[in-house]
């Protein structure tokens, strides 16, 4: 039971995958690295950070901090590093986990391999993709089984799991119990209580990261805890049946806006009217979008801090008709004051539509009717979110978004190492990465 998925975290190799999956992990670390960029502008990722260099520091293992240049312990390092992702929510996603897997696979990863030196850079893209394959399915097969709505934290704590049993390596008996472990003690935080009191615990994938993290380490030494539910009971098992024939790397959404998914369709949808009809933010007198039920939890008019920025539907929608564009930094700070974007928040009334929540979280739509001060009327019709497998930003859209994270975050020159670096990570180790992304940034 659950022999399958083991088998896969030791034996799939950078030969077995397709160009096409190669490339999209390329462009995920890429996206991810952009996100962390403009995420550690934040008080979370500073926090997180603090707290990882003074909680746990290293002893006999040691990985630097995802654009921090400390030293922590491999678990601490995952722990900043996740949370710092975590902190701009711009990261990759997909809709049936309703949550993230890259946030905590990059850097589980990265700590895994500044503590263990010479890994290929052919490796470390294959160990991206098996930490979206895994993270997903577990991802699916918990909301298919569990009762609550969990953060990602409570799944993609297997993703790490199953890229620290790789790299350690652990034999096969050894990573059965950390899947185990860590799905034990993955954090079943609620998401909805985030959505609707947003604060820095967001969507658990730091603790996910830590706890993954952790029950390899803890298999190591001969602490038990399996079965991985998720993998081994009867009602998911078909989930792991296609591993190395369904490659769910190529199913996860990329995000034009730092903001929750869920309020991405009704941006789209009013950043397309904007352009068609060209009215400015001051002509406009109401605003009206319809929406799947948790969409309309989104519900921070007046937000006080950037999670709740983020985690709202009426701010975000605002700057888009006010700028014609949701940028970081606009959610965060000063911009927050914003007069003109909280008049229009304030104004902004959302309503479900049943037919929309009946087709959530497979699809995620909304539609935006505005009326200007002169009376005047538009509507989008149903809008699905740009970024999603069947609507997808291009590899060139991919880029420019994280040149528009990095370039102001570390330089265009830093950004453009960074991005040679990525595509030529199949031409010799990972330590030139190591190097650019674990060291110290001022931004």
């Amino acid at each position: 039971m659950g022999t399958s998925a083991i088998a896969f975290i030791h034996e799939l190799t950078f030969d077995a995958l397709p160009e096409r999956v190669i490339e999209q992990a390329r462009l995920c670390v890429l996206d991810l690295l952009g996100v962390a960029l403009a995420g550690r502008q934040t008080e979370l990722s500073r926090i997180a950070g603090d707290h990882a260099a003074e909680f746990f520091a290293p002893a006999t293992l040691r990985a630097r901090m995802l654009f921090d240049g400390r030293a922590a312990s491999p678990i601490g390092a995952g722990l900043a590093g996740a949370m710092t992702i975590d902190s701009c929510d711009g990261h990759d996603g997909h809709s049936q986990t309703k949550g993230h897997v890259g946030v905590t696979v990059l850097p589980a990863l990265l700590a895994l391999a500044d503590m263990r030196p010479g890994m290929s850079g052919r490796e470390f893209l294959a160990c991206m993709v098996l930490g979206y394959e895994l993270g997903t399915r577990a991802g699916i097969a918990l909301h298919a089984s569990a009762c609550d709505y969990h953060t990602s934290g409570a799944w993609n704590a297997l993703a790490a799991a199953a890229l620290a049993a790789r790299v350690l390596p652990l034999d096969m008996r050894q990573t059965r119990e950390a899947l185990g472990i860590a799905e034990y003690h993955g954090p079943r935080s609620q998401m909805m209580r985030c959505i609707d009191h947003p604060t820095m615990v967001k969507d658990g994938s730091g603790w996910g990261c830590m706890a993954g993290l952790s029950a390899a380490f803890l298999a190591q030494r001969g602490f038990t805890g399996a079965p991985a539910l998720t993998i081994e009971q009867d009602e998911t098992r078909s989930l792991w049946s296609d591993l190395g024939e369904r490659w769910r790397i190529m199913e996860q959404y990329f995000k034009p806006q730092p903001v929750c998914r869920w309020a991405h369709p009704a941006i789209d949808a009013a950043l397309a009217l904007k352009s068609k009809h060209g009215f400015t933010s001051a002509q406009i007198r109401a605003v009206n979008v319809r929406t799947f039920h948790h969409a309309t939890r989104l519900a921070h008019a007046a937000p006080a801090s950037t999670e709740e920025a983020q985690y709202s539907l009426l701010f975000p929608v605002a700057v888009a008709l006010k700028h014609g564009a949701v940028r970081f930094e606009a959610l965060h700070g000063d911009a927050l004051r914003d007069s003109e974007v909280l008049r229009l928040s304030h104004l902004i009334r959302t309503e479900e539509g049943a037919e929309y929540t009946s087709r959530f979280p497979g699809e995620r739509l909304a539609e935006v009717s505005i009326e200007l001060v002169d009376g005047e009327r538009f509507h989008s019709g149903p809008t699905q979110a740009l970024g999603d497998p069947d609507t997808p930003l291009d590899e060139a859209a991919i880029r420019a978004k994280f040149h528009a994270f990095a370039d102001a975050a570390c330089g265009a020159n830093m950004a453009h190492r960074l991005e040679r670096t990525i595509d030529a990570l199949d031409t010799g180790d990972v330590t030139p990465l190591l190097d650019l992304v674990l060291g110290s940034i001022r931004v």
